[in-house]
């Protein structure tokens, strides 16, 4: 199990880009924290998710 966003997901062995595909995240607007670790969005492809990760995703939000 992978924690995403305080929430128990059943993803190991997924990419980070697997995962996102399965999601409505807008890519250009988030940023993935592994396990403590900013995960540059280049690396997105090649980052497999294992048991007990923890992983945030931080969307960012325009106005004004």
């Amino acid at each position: 199990m992978v924690k995403v966003n305080g929430r128990e997901l059943d993803i190991a062995g997924k990419s980070i880009s697997e995962y996102l595909a399965s999601t409505d995240y807008d890519m250009s607007r988030i940023v993935i924290e592994l396990n403590c670790v900013i995960v540059p969005k280049t690396d997105y492809a090649t980052t497999v998710l294992r048991d007990k990760d923890n992983v945030e995703i931080v969307s960012f939000v325009g106005g004004g």
